[in-house]
């Protein structure tokens, strides 16, 4: 079954460890506040985006940690291949039955990346414009929901392949959208309603 995420952080995260493995995926170490005890192996843990399934989980000294595989695939297409020792991530984990949906679906599956391209601080606010590869553009639209590193966010302005977006105070406090600023790339997630209405009027086209 697939896993499903609503793009509401609930912690962040710290790579504690980087193991090149000889053959296979590469293996990260990340630390956490979730108690080790409810994190099962095979469970699925959004980080910054991408959806990865936990190896291992336990602790560390005095802190909780959970590894995770990283495929080569997924280093080449997500920002997973640039974090290091110390980078900050923000989690997630899958969404379980009953659980209330705070943001929007939001699968895990990186489309591509997007890159800060302006920010303007406002009074406990920061405001956002965004450049995203022209082909993703298509499924962004005003008032329309998209994932950055993993956060349900609502686009306020689209202009050709860019889009901007208001973070509030409590996302700022939350998540690692603080330390964002110009040339910062995230993990992009357009909204699988825009992508399926897309397809549907692709379909629709005659000749198609």
């Amino acid at each position: 079954m697939t896993s499903v995420f609503t793009g509401i952080i609930n912690d962040i995260g710290e790579v504690l460890e980087i193991n090149e493995q000889a053959q296979g995926p590469r293996r990260l170490s990340i630390a956490c506040s979730y108690d080790p005890e409810t994190i099962l192996l095979g469970a699925s843990i959004a980080c910054s985006g991408p959806c990865l399934t936990v190896v291992e989980s336990g602790r560390r000294g005095a802190r909780a940690f959970f590894a995770v595989d990283v495929a080569a695939e997924t280093l080449r297409v997500t920002t997973a291949g640039s974090w290091q020792r110390g980078t900050k991530l923000n989690l997630e984990r899958s969404l379980r039955l009953g659980d209330e949906l705070g943001g929007h679906l939001v699968s895990g599956h990186v489309d591509g990346i997007a890159e800060v391209v302006t920010r303007e601080d406002l009074p406990g606010m920061a405001h956002l414009t965004l450049r995203v590869p022209a082909a993703l553009s298509r499924f962004i639209a005003p008032k329309g929901s998209v994932a950055l590193d993993g956060v349900s966010l609502t686009v306020n302005e689209v202009a050709d392949n860019e889009f901007s977006v208001l973070i509030i105070p409590h996302t700022l406090e939350v998540t690692t959208f603080g330390a964002l600023r110009v040339g910062s790339r995230l993990n992009l997630e357009v909204d699988q309603m825009a992508r399926y209405a897309a397809r549907l009027m692709e379909a629709a086209r005659p000749g198609s």
